[in-house]
């Protein structure tokens, strides 16, 4: 037993270090991109309506609404505010339920 034998033992400690890294490595990428609930939630929900704006904010008077006013909560509706019935595409492409904000008067 000389300098040879220590020396393939230091290279079979090498190669099962080197092994057992790529595994975490591996082990780790695979987590984060399919176990990991931080990724499912940074998806941008606004696509295209007023980008240039750092905050797209709509106000209406009450009075101006008349009886009832329809307005869109899926950002995907081509009369956004108002609510277009894009919903329905959305949440059958995607599986979510969102629907729209209906505002209207109390019958009296």
């Amino acid at each position: 037993m000389g300098l040879g034998s220590n020396f393939s033992v230091r290279v079979e400690w090498v190669a099962a270090i080197s092994l057992a890294a790529g595994a975490a490595a591996v082990g780790y990428l695979a987590y984060t991109r399919f176990l990991s609930k931080d990724t499912c939630c940074k998806a941008m929900v606004n696509l295209h309506i007023q980008k240039d704006n750092p905050k797209v904010v709509h106000a209406f008077d009450m009075e101006d609404l008349g009886d009832k006013a329809v307005y869109c909560r899926c950002w995907r509706s081509n009369k956004f505010p108002l609510c277009d019935g894009s919903h329905t595409k959305h949440n059958d492409e995607t599986g979510d339920n969102v629907g729209p904000l209906i505002i209207k008067r109390k019958e009296a």
